[in-house]
């Protein structure tokens, strides 16, 4: 009996990230010292008038099916967000759909825009659910690379180098995970006019909209033209950290989200209802809470780039978002996951080969600076130790 189709019998299995996470945890658990720097996950609560609401939501019995698209007072939270921080502006009842996370909207694109076959561009390291949400819906990803030398800045040259008359989209993500890159207001507007000429969408995955540290964040859909043929992706995970609530959103034209919100639909019915109402508080009355965010991790950031500087043969573009940071360790003549597992074994300090993130991530590592200042100390001196004693 055949239990995979021949998608699932070539899924990539691999999971960099998930390996060094499971072994950090066994290790944890055997009473040794780690230092969790491989999961991006903010290490705050979230926020307090957030879970109050909730809470309250919760006792008054708001337990049931919303409608699909996720409850009005969200929608409009979202809306208010969206339109004074980014300047995007929408129809909160026929332009947005509320999933269960990015991930769902995500690959509810995927499954809603695309033919099996067809390709999107995506620029090369990426999130990894990016090729995952491709593959189960039978999508061709055709990686961009991101070079060192740009600041992984993604270029619209590079897109035109790697576009096909089989590609029906590009997916864009500024601030960037694993990279903490942006694309500059200059660059996006080259990327959206190489999408007007090949009349191709955009998704735009800003989820770490507010985690610059520097300047303001650009959104393509802003731009002139745009509107019609880009998709925004966002979520509450991150800049409010709430990562296990589970609430999204994806931002596009009428025509589409009601396709969409059909498939979510069928996915997960709806994000769930008490969760939407704290989640609303959060995006109306949070703003506070992610400045203060932010703030601490600007710190952090900084605290991790003087430490990684220390490290002979390591070579660091200093992000100017997000909470993550990619060295570089060509000079050091070992690869990513040798790399990565090594440093766990001997030092307690959890990273993820940058190959777990696309081809072009060879080469490097991933890390969360999203830890304490104190964490962030340590775990530089043991990788430096490390590095000094091995390579």
């Amino acid at each position: 009996m055949q239990l995979l189709n021949e998608r699932m019998k070539s899924m990539n299995m691999a999971g960099g990230l998930y390996d060094i996470y499971q072994k950090s945890l066994k290790m944890e658990a055997e009473g040794q010292s780690i230092i969790h720097m491989e999961i991006g996950k903010p290490d705050f609560d979230s926020p307090v008038l957030a879970k109050e609401a909730t809470i309250k939501s919760l006792n008054a019995g708001f337990v049931h099916y919303t409608a699909m698209a996720g409850i009005p007072e969200l929608r409009k939270a979202i809306f208010e967000k969206e339109s004074k921080a980014n300047g995007i502006i929408f129809d909160p009842e026929t332009e947005i759909v509320v999933t269960a996370g990015a991930c769902e909207a995500i690959q509810a694109l995927m499954l809603t825009v695309f033919n099996p076959g067809e390709a999107i561009l995506v620029p090369s390291p990426f999130f990894s659910a990016y090729s995952e949400a491709a593959h189960i819906a039978g999508v061709e990803v055709i990686e961009v690379p991101l070079k060192f030398e740009n600041e992984f800045e993604l270029k619209a040259e590079d897109l035109e180098a790697a576009v096909t008359p089989n590609t029906r989209a590009v997916l864009i993500n500024t601030p960037g995970n694993p990279t903490g890159a942006i694309i500059g207001r200059e660059e996006l507007g080259k990327i959206a006019d190489f999408a007007k000429r090949h009349d191709i969408m955009v998704f735009s995955d800003e989820t770490y909209d507010q985690f610059l540290y520097e300047g303001k964040h650009v959104s393509i859909y802003t731009l002139p033209g745009m509107k019609e043929r880009t998709v925004v992706i966002n979520s509450a995970s991150k800049v409010f950290s709430m990562t296990g609530w589970r609430v999204g959103y994806a931002i596009g034209p009428a025509p589409l989200m009601r396709y969409v919100n059909k498939v979510h639909q069928n996915m997960s019915t709806c994000a769930t209802s008490f969760v939407q109402v704290g989640v609303a508080e959060a995006y109306l009355h949070g703003q506070d809470f992610t400045k203060k965010m932010v703030e601490e991790f600007k710190v952090r950031r900084d605290l991790m780039a003087e430490g990684l500087r220390a490290v002979p043969g390591v070579e660091l573009v200093v992000p100017k978002g997000a909470f993550y940071m990619l060295p570089r360790i060509t000079k050091l003549g070992v690869s990513p996951r040798q790399f990565c597992m090594d440093l766990l074994e001997k030092t307690g300090v959890a990273t993820v080969p940058g190959d777990a993130f696309g081809k072009c991530g060879d080469g490097f590592f991933r890390l969360s600076y999203a830890v304490t200042r104190e964490s962030i100390v340590e775990a530089a001196d043991r990788i430096k130790k490390y590095v000094e004693a091995n390579y």
